[in-house]
């Protein structure tokens, strides 16, 4: 039998990349895919380093997996990522359970470092690998949403940030590679594209010819059977007119737009050093959202940076209730060793980050609530993703303004639809983060007349309603 392998990966969706390449690396060399820890025989935990709470959370999870080398079948448990890369050293110390420590430069050589009982211990080369096109891959989500990964590591040098020194520098994936990654998804039946970086608006630049981002785009938008391609992790420090013109003139390109700004204070902006003020912040998103009517904004802001102080900390607030972002995630600052930051006088007390932190997110709360309810009557194109979690009797999708993972769900109690398949919904109940609606147009050539798997009545605001789910 072959051996059966199990990979747990915390972190972004960009660690979820490189576990999927790891899993096609293994599979192309023979090993089995297990769901269940329980069943392998090998662990690999691709790790996350980024910040405290992250390093905390993989800690954990390899402690609780170490276990299955006792009360499993595991005999080799394999720690891999960002948290290797950093503390390899010191993680080998204190985890004598673990067999290998894989660094994010090795990925390619996973199969060959489970399989050789000669293999080094500590497996952590300098941060320069980057997949391609025809490196092996099993996607992880759902078959009809993939993430596409067009660049590797970081050339920014923002103040708070250790990920240069993790994944190394910039190194984007030439147009016709992405491309081709592109198109073997849609063969496998992949609908929707969701484009990660470390710097989304930086692809290109280290490439020869002067190829940006607007050059790719136009070229994945020609890609048959993509429906939709979403932009994640685009800084804003070059931004050119070229990228919303594409954005607007593209139909596969949805409007959406994740763009991390840390936050709005020149003074904590430039001690960051992300190389652009307040008001170039506040123009580009204008300019966006002029140039891309109805656009959804994604955005993550830092609360407790070294010096912050209360006017900082009130310009921030202003700046949340004046731009009414569409998603905004919020971190408490992690003090980072081995970052500029780190060194910086005036930290900020933990109790005074987690009272900013509930502020901020108070405050988007209510922002997000007035959003959802907005959303009322409206008719939007959902990809449907399969029977809730909560229960069989609801079927869970997403909205092009719903980005997998990070954003809510659309819940669909009435009607008829086909996981993977993207149809018109009518919005008729908002909670904070989810929608609910109900079926009002599918695409013809997609209803084939295949026999219901289901049918339930769902309660959704006080109502009954009719529910088929077709597998």
């Amino acid at each position: 039998m072959r051996t059966r392998v199990y990979i747990h990966t915390l972190g972004c969706p960009k660690n979820r990349v490189d576990s999927e390449v790891m899993l096609g690396t293994l599979q192309d060399a023979g090993f089995r895919l297990e769901a269940d820890p329980a069943r392998a025989e090998v662990i690999v935990v691709n790790t996350c380093g980024f910040i405290e709470s992250a390093k905390q959370e993989s800690i954990e999870a390899i402690v609780e997996l170490t276990a299955q080398k006792q009360e499993g079948r595991c005999r080799k448990l394999v720690v891999a990522g960002c948290l290797t890369q950093r503390y390899h050293e010191e993680l080998a110390r204190e985890l004598p359970e673990v067999d290998h420590f894989v660094g994010t430069g090795a990925y390619a050589d996973i199969a060959r470092i489970v399989q050789e009982a000669q293999a080094a211990r500590i497996v952590v080369p300098d941060p320069d690998y980057v997949h391609a096109a025809t490196t092996p891959r099993v996607n992880s989500l759902p078959g009809h949403s993939a993430y596409l990964k067009i660049s590797e590591g970081c050339d920014n040098a923002c103040a708070f940030c250790i990920i240069p020194r993790l994944r190394g520098p910039q190194r984007s994936r030439p147009v016709d590679d992405v491309v081709a990654e592109a198109e073997a998804l849609a063969a496998q039946g992949t609908l929707e594209l969701s484009l990660v970086a470390q710097d989304l608006t930086a692809y290109g630049q280290d490439l020869p010819g002067k190829v940006r981002l607007v050059d790719l785009l136009p070229a994945l938008c020609r890609v048959e059977g993509i429906r939709w391609i979403r932009l994640h992790y685009a800084y804003p420090r070059d931004f050119p007119d070229s990228l919303i013109e594409v954005m607007a003139s593209e139909p596969k390109i949805v409007k959406y737009l994740d763009m991390p700004l840390q936050h709005s204070s020149d003074r904590l902006l430039r001690s960051m050093k992300r190389g652009r003020p307040s008001r170039y912040l506040r123009d580009l998103l204008a300019k966006i959202r002029a140039g891309v009517p109805g656009i959804a904004i994604r955005t993550a802001l830092i609360v407790g940076l070294p010096g912050e102080t209360a006017a900082d900390f009130e310009d921030l607030l202003s700046f949340v209730e004046e731009q009414r972002f569409e998603r905004l995630g919020v971190f408490e600052y992690s003090r980072e060793e081995g970052t500029p930051a780190a060194e910086m006088a005036h930290q900020v007390p933990a109790r005074v980050k987690k009272a900013r932190w509930e502020k901020v997110m108070a405050l988007q709360n209510g922002i997000a609530r007035e959003q959802q309810r907005a959303m009322l009557g409206r008719r939007v194109e959902v990809l449907v993703e399969g029977r809730s979690e909560e229960t069989e009797h609801l079927l869970a999708g997403r909205h092009a303004q719903q980005a997998p993972e990070i954003d809510g769900l659309t819940y669909v109690n009435e009607g008829v639809a086909y996981p993977g398949e993207i149809v018109t919904v009518e919005v008729t109940d908002a909670h904070d983060y989810d929608l609910v609606g109900k079926v009002v147009a599918r695409d013809p050539h997609r209803a084939r007349g295949r026999l219901p798997a289901a049918k339930a009545g769902v309660p959704a605001a006080g109502k009954r309603s009719g529910l088929r789910v077709l597998s």
